[in-house]
Parts: C-alpha cells; sequence; structure tokens
C-alpha cells in the first residue's frame, strides 16, 4: 500500500521547489519579525547558553511546544515537497531538514537574547519534532500517535501578562493522541469508529504564584477519518488534524474534573 503513494523522484518539479524556497525565505523572514516582536525586542546581548532556566521556566512546558511546532514545520514542508514530486520519504527527510533550519535560526537568536540563552534541551526537542515525520515512515507503529495542541484564553491571558497566545503556557493544552485502530487486532478494530481517539494531555497553572502540572485523559477526534476524499478535503483534514479540537476528557492530576468538552 505504501509503495503506491510513492512519487517517482525522477519527476521533481524544479519550478515548485524554486516556490518552495521562495516562499520560506519570505516565511522566515515574517517568522523573524513575529519573534522579535513577541521575544526579542529590545533584549540583545552576547551569545550564551542557558543552563540555569532551560527545565525551570513553566515547569519544562515549552519543550513539548518546540517539539509540536518543529513537527507542524516538518509536516508542512513534507506535503509541499510532495507537490513537488519527491517521494515519500524524501520529502518527509527534507521537511524535517527544511524545519530544522528555522528552528536552529531561533535558537541561535535565543543565544543572543539576555532572558532566553541557547538551550540545548530545547533544540534536542527540536530535532525530535522535526525528525518524527520521518521517523514515523521507518517505524510504521509510530502512526498510531499522533500530536497535537490547544489553546484557551486563561485567566494570566486575560490579565495581560501575554503579549501573544502562544507565549503563555497556562492557555496552551498539549496532547498525545492514540489512534486505536491502529494498535487493535483487524476483526476489534472493525467495531472501533474510524474517527474516535484516545488521548493524554498537559497543561501548567498558576506559573506566578504556585506553579504546577495538569494532566487529562480522554477522547480526541481522527478528522482525517471523516468522509471526503477528493484532494483539497484531504489536504485540510490532514492539517486540521494536527490541533485537538473540543472533546470529553478528565482532568486526573492535581485534582479530578470531568468535561463534556475541553477546549
Amino acid at each position: 500500500m505504501m509503495a503506491q503513494n510513492i512519487v517517482d523522484s525522477t519527476k521533481v518539479n524544479t519550478d515548485r521547489l524554486l516556490i518552495i524556497g521562495a516562499v520560506s525565505v519570505t516565511a522566515l523572514a515574517v517568522s523573524y519579525g513575529l519573534q522579535d516582536n513577541i521575544w526579542w525586542k529590545g533584549d540583545k546581548s552576547s551569545f550564551h547558553f542557558n543552563w540555569n532556566q532551560d527545565w525551570k521556566a513553566s515547569l519544562g512546558s515549552d519543550k513539548f511546544g518546540h517539539f509540536y511546532f518543529a513537527y507542524l514545520a516538518a509536516n508542512i514542508y513534507s506535503q509541499t515537497f510532495g507537490w513537488a514530486g519527491l517521494n515519500e520519504k524524501d520529502k518527509r527527510l527534507y521537511g524535517g531538514l527544511s524545519a530544522m533550519v528555522h528552528q536552529t535560526f531561533t535558537e541561535v537568536r535565543d543565544g543572543f537574547s539576555k532572558q532566553y540563552g541557547f538551550s540545548f534541551g530545547d533544540y534536542a526537542f527540536n530535532m525530535l519534532g522535526a525528525a518524527m515525520p520521518l521517523l514515523q515512515y521507518e517505524i510504521p507503529s509510530l502512526n498510531a500517535l499522533r500530536f497535537k495542541i490547544s489553546y484557551y484564553p486563561s485567566r494570566r491571558f486575560r490579565n495581560g501578562s501575554n503579549s501573544s497566545i502562544i507565549d503563555d503556557y497556562e492557555s496552551t493544552y498539549d496532547w498525545i493522541s492514540i489512534d486505536i485502530n491502529k494498535l487493535l487486532p483487524d476483526k476489534p478494530a472493525e467495531y472501533f469508529p474510524d474517527f474516535i481517539d484516545f488521548t493524554v494531555g498537559h497543561s501548567v497553572k498558576n506559573l506566578d504564584t504556585d506553579p504546577k502540572h495538569e494532566f487529562f485523559i480522554g477522547l480526541d477526534w481522527d478528522i482525517e477519518a471523516l468522509p471526503g476524499s477528493c484532494p483539497l478535503l484531504k489536504f485540510l483534514k490532514r492539517n486540521l488534524n494536527l490541533y485537538h479540537f473540543p472533546s470529553p476528557v478528565v482532568k486526573v492530576y492535581p485534582n479530578i474534573v470531568w468535561y463534556g468538552l475541553k477546549f
């Protein structure tokens, strides 16, 4: 089945590769402007490493963010390289490398920030996220995992503590969803709905006073399992599936809370 989806790499469209390159350079410039406004504006120093705060800031919850955004970028790049004619393995390889170019630029710029500094922990999670699409190709069982993120404005964000919601880890929820159908034997899998996954989530709260972790378990939606097979719908479903939409979950730590729909 996998072989049927592989595109002959001799049919690579160089014009499309040039378009990808031009868009990438533009996106990097725009991204720098946004990040400079959110994190780096007026904050410069000589290059240095971040040894003391690497795992203390936001209780380490930023590490999933580094993983996720590298994973997201690698997925998007992989799709564009597929559009340019690269085969399944190569598009994931070059997608991951392209994502790492952006993430490396960001981490090096952090190294020149008084507040942040270069973080080996952040960079390690960047590399893992960028490599994940290729790892999922090489190790098919990893395709049972879906990495997602969601946002819901926290009290801290509503009080103006952060200039952007993506910079507020109390507003951020990290999810790892498991496609049960990819793990069940064929017969039981026939009776389990394709569009329902199991999920584990994490967030942090009270970062300014009494920092604590939150953990969740519950259900998630597999958007790609919904009807529709035209190329545009498949593209939309694949990318929407990188976000966690409201679903029934239970907070299991530090206390028990049932949510009919958790954003």
